[in-house]
């Protein structure tokens, strides 16, 4: 029975929501595959998703970046985080390697935390990367050439990203050049089937009535400006947090009998940051999004540009967004025209072929 390692960063639940699908491919293409999934990202993020057997061990992989929100990066603290996530790495590389020996997995599968790397290797497991970033490339925009720790912690990082077997880069993606040996994959997507319908029933949507998701990933916001959206009309706004009662025309997510794929794929418009898997399964089901930038994050540029050019994109910038000044933009996603062409997604089924030689040989 073959086993993946699977190492997922706990920053936000993008890079899960990347490594969810190729592992349900796989499961097609091998039906007895098992994963162990080491992580920090809860289990009721896999309860529903996951098709294969799995058996999940929280265990911290890396920091990624602390965040004020999911619009803003402390920089400082990340920094810090990074400094202490790394005065213990020979420990964690040693918890790692020896769990791994344990296991006896057919292979490590690392989106994107270095240190599963790093332990595969030293355990003479075979590394894949599945990536549309790595933390190096994020740290870099933060990093300074004169502060040597800073520098010191950078080199350690690619040290380890040079050493897996193979990296594969999803569309879209930045350029990777920490790896050794990379291949491009198509985009990974796994859209849920709109339920329009139920969701205006659910809400009691008037004819003319129109429905904006707000979400922002796993990095909750704190806040809304409640009081300036619930002016605007016709829509009804579908907010993934607390809304405080007395907001009519606000509903929270968690009172809707509905996943927020779900959601994704039944609403008029998303609003939300640009976030990998957000923002290629809007691009997929054709959504209209109104997105607000953060402008130093390593993946945001390829995302926005690739949402522009296949999707429907219209930016809403910091301030209009907190200043609750939104009217405009979603008009104008509403007004704008699907493209005429548009990648499949592909990439899971690429991702999983590649993952099933390494359980065959292990066969």
């Amino acid at each position: 029975m073959p086993l993946i390692w699977c190492a997922i960063s706990g920053h936000g639940y993008g890079h899960a929501a990347q490594v969810v699908p190729v592992l349900n491919a796989l499961g097609s293409l091998v039906p007895d595959v098992t994963a162990i999934l080491r992580t920090t990202v809860p289990a009721s993020f896999f309860r529903n998703s996951l098709t294969i057997p799995w058996d999940l061990q929280p265990m911290q992989q890396d920091i990624g970046c602390i965040q004020d929100g999911p619009l803003k990066i402390d920089v400082p603290e990340t920094w810090a985080a990074h400094h202490r996530f790394h005065d213990s790495w020979n420990e964690r590389v040693a918890t790692e390697v020896a769990a791994m020996k344990k296991a006896g997995p057919a292979l490590i599968l690392a989106d994107i935390p270095y240190l599963a790397i790093e332990a595969g290797s030293r355990a003479g497991i075979q590394t894949v990367a599945l990536a549309n970033l790595t933390w190096d490339l994020v740290l870099n925009e933060y990093s300074q050439t004169s502060h040597a720790s800073q520098q010191q912690l950078l080199r350690c990082i690619r040290k380890a990203y040079a050493k897996t077997s193979l990296a594969l880069r999803i569309t879209p993606a930045p350029i990777l050049d920490a790896f050794a040996n990379s291949l491009d994959i198509g985009p990974i997507a796994s859209p849920a089937s709109p339920a329009r319908e139920k969701l205006a029933s659910a809400l009691d949507l008037a004819p003319d009535e129109r429905t904006v998701l707000v979400g922002f990933g796993g990095i909750p916001l704190a806040s809304l400006p409640f009081e300036q959206i619930q002016q605007l009309r016709p829509y009804r706004f579908l907010f993934t947090g607390p809304v405080p009662s007395g907001y009519s025309f606000i509903h929270s997510t968690e009172t809707l009998p509905f996943s927020v794929k779900t959601l994704l794929a039944s609403v008029d418009i998303i609003m939300t940051k640009p976030g990998y898997s957000t923002i290629v399964e809007a691009v997929t089901l054709q959504q209209p999004v109104v997105y607000v930038r953060r402008y130093n994050f390593a993946d945001e540029a390829p995302l926005v540009d690739y949402l522009q050019r296949y999707g429907r994109g219209i930016e809403l910038s910091l301030d209009d967004f907190t200043q609750g000044r939104w009217e405009p933009a979603l008009q104008q996603a509403l007004a704008s025209p699907a493209p005429s062409r548009q990648p499949a997604p592909t990439g899971a089924t690429e991702a999983a072929t590649i993952i099933a030689r390494y359980c065959q040989t292990q066969r």
